[in-house]
This record gives structure tokens, C-alpha cells and sequence, in this order.
């Protein structure tokens, strides 16, 4: 079977709990208005074009046309853009869904493509992202990615204690299982996402004037949304890259 078969069979599965986990959504108004910041920095101004790639539920997307932006949200999973267009109907926003893999977006072009967590879980970043460049060949590119993994030792150590204590305390899995072996050797990002190994694969795609920026307010939002007692362990480096 193909791999975006394997990956869109676990997708669709992931999507009747996918929104249950207090990770993949916004846990409180301090982090919506912290997202909104950043997407307001990163993004051109609205009513600007976006296409939203890998865009699950809706973090993004829906986050985007509240703010005026014309969104198309894209995603290889029918099940995750149903509860999207759910999500979004439930927030009286107006988002166009499209079903397919990253690395054919629908024709544009957009004034932006963004995209958040998704880099990781493609069978080829590189050919995503010159798909993109291709999508929005006069805009601009907005990733939204997080430090973890074995591309950092530091931050995998303290990952594992996380983890470790959300089992104590008996928290959800924030997916209902994990990939097979197979396919996460399919996957090139798939042992973390460091934040040089992004910009080397972004500039590769022949995208320019490469920036990063550390989103410390949605960690800062995060921490005080934790019970106390997890503060200490801290929360997931965020950082945004654009380019052009």
C-alpha cells in the first residue's frame, strides 16, 4: 500500500478524538489572542488568499478566517475536514476544503501558504514545499513548527519526563496510536524537527529571505493553562519560519 494510503487510513482514524487532546487546540483565551498575534505577524494582510495545508480540525484555518483571510484548508484525511468544516460552521467562519496530499495543493495562486506540525509527517518535505512555492509563487511561505525529538537531546530528555508524568496522572494519549515502524521510516523529518534542518529543507525548495521567530507568548499561554504541578517540566519550543 501506498504510504499516503497508510497515512490517510491513521488520520481518518485519528480524527473522531484528535480535537479531545489539549495540545492540538487552543486551551485558553490568553493562548487564542497569542496565536492571533503571531498569525497577524507572520501572514500578508487580510482579506489575503491562504491555503492552509495538513490543516486537521482547523487550528489554522479557523484562526485565519476569523481574522478576514479567504482560507482554503487542504488535508489528506476526509474525516479530519468533515469535523473541520464542523468546527468552522460551529464558529460561523467560511473556510473552502480540499482533499489531497501536501504535495499537490490546489491551483492558486495564494498570497500565503502556511502550515502547522505537518513537516514531520510528509514522505517528501522538499517536493511539499516546492508545490507550495508553486501554489503561491508571488507570496509567502509561514511554518509552524515545535523542537522536539532526537534532533535535540536536551529537549527529548524532557519530553520523556512529560510523558511520563501525563501517564502517572493517567492524561489521554494525544493520538489514538502511534505510526508503524514502516511507515515512520518513510517519513525523513520523522525523528524531530530541528529548527536547522526545516530552514536547510525550505531553502533547498528555493524559497527566500528565510526568518525565524521563537513564539514565547503561546508558550508562555500554554504554561499557565497547565495544572501547576506540570509548569516546572516546562512546554514544547514553538517557533514560526517564513520566507518568500
Amino acid at each position: 500500500m501506498d504510504i499516503h494510503d497508510e497515512l490517510k487510513r491513521w488520520w481518518d482514524s485519528d480524527a473522531a478524538t484528535y480535537d479531545r487532546a489539549a495540545t492540538h487546540g487552543m486551551r485558553s483565551p490568553t493562548e487564542r489572542v497569542a496565536w492571533t498575534a503571531a498569525l497577524l505577524r507572520a501572514l500578508p494582510a487580510a482579506p489575503a488568499t491562504i491555503l492552509d495545508v495538513g490543516a486537521g480540525t482547523g487550528f489554522l484555518s479557523i484562526a485565519a478566517a476569523r481574522l478576514g483571510f479567504k482560507v482554503t484548508s487542504l488535508d489528506l484525511s476526509s474525516e479530519m475536514l468533515a469535523r473541520l468544516r464542523e468546527n468552522a460552521a460551529r464558529e460561523d467562519v467560511t473556510v473552502t476544503t480540499v482533499e489531497g496530499p501536501a504535495e499537490q495543493p490546489p491551483e492558486g495562486p495564494f498570497d500565503a501558504v502556511m502550515e502547522r506540525h505537518l513537516l514531520w509527517t510528509l514522505p517528501d518535505p522538499a517536493a511539499a514545499l516546492k508545490a507550495w512555492r508553486a501554489a503561491a509563487p508571488e507570496g509567502r511561505l509561514v511554518v509552524f513548527e515545535g523542537l522536539w525529538g532526537s534532533a535535540d537531546r536536551a529537549e527529548e530528555a524532557r519530553a520523556r519526563i512529560r510523558t511520563a508524568w501525563r501517564q502517572l496522572r493517567k492524561v489521554r494519549p494525544d493520538h489514538h496510536a502511534s505510526y508503524e515502524p514502516a511507515v515512520r521510516a518513510g517519513l525523513p523529518l520523522a525523528k524531530g524537527t530541528h529548527p536547522d534542518a526545516l530552514i536547510d529543507v525550505i531553502e533547498s525548495a528555493g524559497w527566500n529571505a528565510v526568518a525565524i521567530e521563537r513564539l514565547r507568548d503561546v508558550e508562555w499561554a500554554r504554561l499557565l493553562a497547565m495544572p501547576p504541578a506540570e509548569r516546572v517540566l516546562g512546554t514544547t519550543p514553538i517557533f514560526a519560519i517564513t520566507a518568500r
